[in-house]
């Protein structure tokens, strides 16, 4: 992950500002594996004793780029390609023997993975490969195209709608989209299968989706900045009408896991663990969608009893689900619990009682349990 440039001014600005996600020149010779790529039992359950490969990125195409430096363009955006030459590479260091093939990633990774997953089983199968199943985990990559809560003009990254910024991205990357999502589209809106609820269905492959309700990366191309000022009443509807909608786009995607909490990015976080969708943490619902792939392979049973892979929450606002991540108030550093989260936020606890006919003292009783 890292987002990306769309233009030739605000790729300038990223090579000046964080040249580690524009060339490969000063990165660390070694890194420790955290979360999914953590190599202790403890920290990672299911898959610590896996072959394991991490690829930084440095491309800023969202993994979709297939351009090299020319005289008309002075950067390269090759996402696409170095996937494709890392899958070619690792065949020959025992990826050739693989029954699975896991292509996982967060934020623009994790759109990547959406946008290259059925690319990488392709070019197994037409390599000979067939025996290798391929699968993707998408980690906080499944954006909406919604309206933002402000309207600004697409000056920068940060600011710029997302559907605008694609738009623009994929003709400066020469951004390649899979053919399947494609044909769904006019010629000139590639940019639709950015997103994941509308490139999802036209996947082969099976994917598990891990979202937060509540993306803190989503609010931010929203233009919804959650400072230490109270939040308005307008803001607040937007903010849980997101949580409504995304949920609303999950709804037919067969694994996921998605939280009401406020946050972005979790599978390389060394607390992944913690976090519980209906009392399943992520790990366990992924250790269930494995063993769920091995016997439909084998005998297309019914899912798994007491084993669930669709996990996504009910509550309806920011850090109802008490396994949340801490939040931090950003001036102070203080962490805060859910009920002084939401005092900070502008939350009206009176109000939010007198709509939802409780009594203050039972709603805040309610919050804090995570109801």
């Amino acid at each position: 992950g890292g987002w990306y440039c769309f233009n030739r001014e605000n790729c300038d600005t990223r090579y000046d500002t964080m040249r580690r996600l524009m060339s490969s020149r000063e990165w660390p010779a070694t890194r420790v594996g955290t979360g999914i790529l953590s190599s202790q039992p403890e920290e990672n359950p299911h898959w610590w004793n896996a072959n394991m490969v991490f690829i930084p990125y440095c491309s800023s195409d969202v993994w979709s780029g297939a351009s090299s430096k020319s005289e008309k363009n002075e950067y390269a955006f090759m996402g696409a390609l170095i996937i494709q030459e890392v899958i070619k590479e690792l065949l020959g260091k025992g990826l050739s023997t693989a029954k699975v093939l896991l292509l996982a990633g967060s934020s623009a990774g994790g759109t990547g993975v959406l946008l290259n997953v059925d690319r990488v089983a392709e070019q197994l199968e037409e390599m000979g490969y067939q025996g290798i199943q391929v699968r993707g985990l998408a980690d906080s990559g499944w954006f909406l195209d919604n309206k933002q809560y402000r309207r600004t003009d697409c000056i920068d990254t940060i600011t710029c709608a997302p559907t605008e910024a694609i738009r623009r991205g994929i003709r400066y990357w020469n951004g390649i989209v899979p053919e399947r999502c494609k044909l769904q589209f006019k010629e000139g809106e590639e940019w639709n299968c950015f997103f994941g609820y509308k490139i999802y269905p036209t996947l082969r492959c099976p994917v598990f989706v891990v979202q937060w309700l509540f993306d803190e990366a989503q609010l931010t191309v929203d233009n919804v900045h959650l400072t230490g000022q109270p939040v308005q009443e307008g803001q607040w509807l937007y903010i849980q009408n997101l949580g409504r909608e995304l949920r609303n786009t999950l709804k037919d995607v067969t694994a996921s896991f998605a939280p009401a909490c406020l946050s972005h990015e979790i599978i390389t976080r060394n607390h992944w663990t913690d976090i519980q969708v209906k009392g399943t943490s992520l790990p366990r619902a992924l250790h269930c969608w494995d063993r769920s792939l091995h016997e439909s392979n084998r005998n297309g049973k019914a899912p798994l009893k007491g084993c669930p892979i669709h996990l996504i929450d009910s509550c309806p606002w920011p850090h109802c689900n008490p396994s949340c991540p801490t939040i931090r108030d950003q001036f102070t550093g203080q962490e805060m619990n859910v009920i002084q989260f939401l005092m900070h936020m502008g939350f009206d606890v009176q109000k939010m009682a007198q709509q939802q006919g409780l009594e203050p003292s039972k709603l805040l009783g309610m919050l804090s349990s995570g109801n």
